[in-house]
């Protein structure tokens, strides 16, 4: 009688690989290298011969063959390449079609001083930087949508928000510039990504280099790399260019994610600040007076799982022998390449969401009425104008906000005499009191350097609005 494990071998097979292996690895990692490296592969291929023919260590003749036979299949339709057993992976699959094209002692030579390790990061930098150069696209795009609609509400007059409580008075636009503010961060974050991830490791070959002289710079300098990674070792045992496009990437979806979910509590009923365009939302099945902002709830669970794969890949590098290791390769390029998917569309979800919102100037304006949020300025003007300590100001405030409070009365409500009863001894000036609860002057008496006063954000969104590239990202992205 067979033993299980007969029966098993006598189906998965006992030659590699195996049926299980293939079915449950090799094939998922070949349309992987399809989706994502088949472009660069052959980037590569023509760089790395040309470099050959340059250093004379292959005939200018021997070059124009490899050239002429690496391009004929570059035309090749992805859509026709399908995984069989009878190659490894993609690369072997190529470099067999090639070889019928110009034989197998060429396909070879083309081969010379290249390795697998090299060759594979190379290709992994390349699609990573085109990602990220997508994602700083579509970033500034963003960032020019929140100038502009904070260009568009200088003077609309908001409560800001510390602890999820109505705090004191500020503007939409100077809620706008901090969120761009953040934004610009990572903006900046991503292309310091971008600046260690596009470095050459080509010329490491294994991970020692070649006895052959082969030039490394020129092989750069083709692949658009703006240098190389010297060391060969780094070149191939490196993970931190993963670990920084991914933290890029966590940093920018955390941020995003943070405000995203602020604008779906401005755009609820209750609160009302927001009005999303009604391309972006849609109407319940069942409740036809709701108006469900859709286009912010799948951002905000875009951008967590975007920095969930960011989180992936750091944790699958986490651990690794620093070295050539399939932890950094197949398995975890996936992760990266998906986690800036969503990224992206984050990005561009929100921009369209930003462009196109309203704001309710009124409503918005009545709020930083409510709930006492100007009683700040009463200890201000106190100690400013009517010699008290600050602490004794604030004291006298902090009576005044309690007595409000228990008469279930808001601060405009309130006569100055009867602020002046409950004060004991003071006596405030009408004129004081009408501009202790009105918002406008809370926010116009802000005049220090990045305060919500008109001017001062006037001038902030000035400059901001100089700094967008207004350019199309080319990978120039200093």
């Amino acid at each position: 009688m067979s033993s299980l494990k007969e029966k098993f071998e006598a189906i998965d097979g006992q030659q590699f690989p195996g049926k299980t292996y293939a079915e449950a690895l090799l094939k998922h990692v070949f349309y992987e290298q399809k989706e994502h490296l088949f472009e660069a592969m052959f980037m590569i291929h023509k760089a790395h011969t040309t470099m050959l023919a340059e250093q004379h260590i292959i005939s200018e003749q021997e070059a124009n063959l490899i050239l002429k036979g690496v391009k004929e299949v570059e035309k090749t339709e992805t859509s026709g390449l399908n995984y069989t057993t009878e190659f490894e992976d993609l690369f072997f699959l190529v470099e067999s079609r090639i070889g019928k094209i110009i034989g197998d002692e060429l396909a070879g030579k083309m081969h010379i001083a290249k390795s697998r390790n090299d060759m594979g990061e190379a290709m992994y930098r390349i699609v990573i930087r085109d990602y990220i150069i997508s994602a700083l696209r579509e970033a500034e795009n963003l960032k020019e949508a929140l100038l502009y609609q904070a260009e568009r509400h200088i003077d609309s007059i908001m409560p800001a928000h510390t602890h999820t409580q109505p705090a004191q008075p500020t503007t939409f636009a100077h809620y706008l510039v901090a969120v761009t503010d953040n934004l610009d961060r990572d903006i900046k974050r991503l292309k310091n990504a971008y600046q260690t991830v596009n470095q050459s490791p080509m010329g490491a070959a294994a991970i020692t280099t070649s006895g052959f002289p082969i030039n490394r710079d020129r092989v750069a300098e083709l692949l658009g790399f703006d240098g190389v990674v010297e060391n060969s070792y780094d070149a191939i045992g490196t993970a931190d260019y993963l670990i920084e496009a991914a933290q890029a990437l966590i940093s920018l979806m955390t941020n995003m994610g943070r405000w995203i979910q602020e604008f779906l509590r401005m755009a609820s009923k209750e609160v009302g600040l927001i009005r999303v365009s009604d391309a972006y939302v849609q109407i319940s099945s069942i409740m036809p007076q709701k108006r469900n902002p859709v286009s912010i709830e799948h951002s905000r669970a875009l951008a967590s799982s975007a920095a969930g794969e960011g989180m992936t890949v750091i944790h699958m590098i986490h651990n690794t022998p620093y070295g050539d290791i399939n932890d950094t390769e197949d398995d975890l390029q996936p992760h990266l390449y998906e986690g800036y998917r969503k990224g992206i569309r984050v990005l561009r979800l929100m921009r369209a969401v930003v462009l196109t919102m309203e704001f309710n100037r009124e409503r918005a304006f009545q709020q930083a009425r409510e709930n006492m949020i100007t009683i700040t300025e009463l200890a201000d003007v106190l100690a400013r104008d009517y010699g008290f300590s600050f602490r004794k100001a604030h004291h006298h405030a902090s009576i005044i906000a309690q007595k409000a409070d228990a008469a279930e009365l808001e601060l405009y409500e309130i006569p100055v005499d009867t602020v002046n009863n409950w004060l004991e001894g003071v006596q405030l000036k009408d004129e004081d009191w009408r501009e202790i609860v009105d918002p406008s002057c809370f926010v116009e008496k802000r005049r220090v350097m990045g305060g919500p006063n008109q001017e001062l954000v006037k001038e902030m969104i000035r400059k901001r609005k100089q700094n967008i590239t207004g350019r199309m990202f080319d990978g120039n992205v200093n």
